[in-house]
């Protein structure tokens, strides 16, 4: 409860700097365009992380107590469909309701952030097939399509895309700190409860940021161009397009 109260204190404390839709994206004078040395160097960095995840699993559950059992159940319901479903349905249905187009198109981005974030963590937790820490001590055992599901993170992709799209709307160094700080704590929560390696935390970060960055138009990948929020009187609906 504590975490869904700061998340919406965040969001409501100050109005989003959205522009109009046309202007928003001609702000962005040169957004960062993803090259195959990007994707190298995460997945480099995450190799090399995946050394600590043995080390990190015994350090944290060698000190786990039931006071962070309980600080980490409630910090996780960020990266889950109460908090995240209820902030962007909020957005939307508020922006609708109050013909405040800039919200309703700050609510669409973060619809279109969450459902890429999920399908991409989705997508990669069935082809790497790694298997849990609570299930196995081998952070090794990868069996693509073998229904192990532990990398990436999918509540630390979610918290990760859910403050990543917020922070770049707010764009107020405040309201950043606090909402990394929350999808960090999400992260946390999940190498506490022995559900996933420190690896996978990272990997959900990275594919958490990325989406958002691609759907906001900061960061570009192939001819992918961030969507468009088309509004009507009393709806809303996302376009998007592949430039070659």
């Amino acid at each position: 409860m504590l975490s869904r109260l700061l998340l919406v204190a965040l969001v409501v404390a100050h109005p989003l700097q959205v522009s109009a839709q046309q202007e928003e994206f001609g702000s962005i004078q040169k957004p960062t365009v993803l090259r195959w040395w990007h994707g190298a160097i995460a997945v480099g960095g995450l190799s090399a992380l995946m050394l600590l995840d043995g080390p990190s699993q015994r350090f944290f559950q060698d000190r786990r107590s039931s006071g962070a059992d309980d600080w980490a159940r409630g910090i996780r319901r960020v990266g889950q469909p109460e908090v995240w479903g209820t902030v962007t349905l909020g957005m939307v249905a508020g922006g609708l309701l109050s013909g405040d187009a800039n919200l309703t198109r700050a609510g669409g981005r973060l619809a279109a952030t969450l459902a890429l974030a999920g399908a991409t963590s989705t997508l990669a937790k069935l082809a790497l097939g790694r298997p849990r820490p609570n299930a196995s001590l081998d952070a090794d055992g990868y069996a693509p399509f073998s229904g192990q599901d532990a990398m990436p993170s999918g509540h630390t992709t979610i918290a990760f895309a859910l403050a990543t799209a917020l922070a770049d709307d707010i764009h107020r160094p405040w309201a950043t700190v606090g909402l990394y700080a929350l999808a960090s704590g999400v992260g946390w929560s999940r190498i506490n409860d022995n559900r996933h390696w420190l690896s996978d935390v990272a990997g959900g970060a990275i594919v958490g940021i990325t989406s958002a960055k691609l759907v906001n138009g900061h960061w570009r990948l192939f001819g992918l161009r961030p969507p468009s929020v088309l509004l009507g009187p009393s709806h809303a609906g996302l376009a998007w397009r592949v430039e070659f």
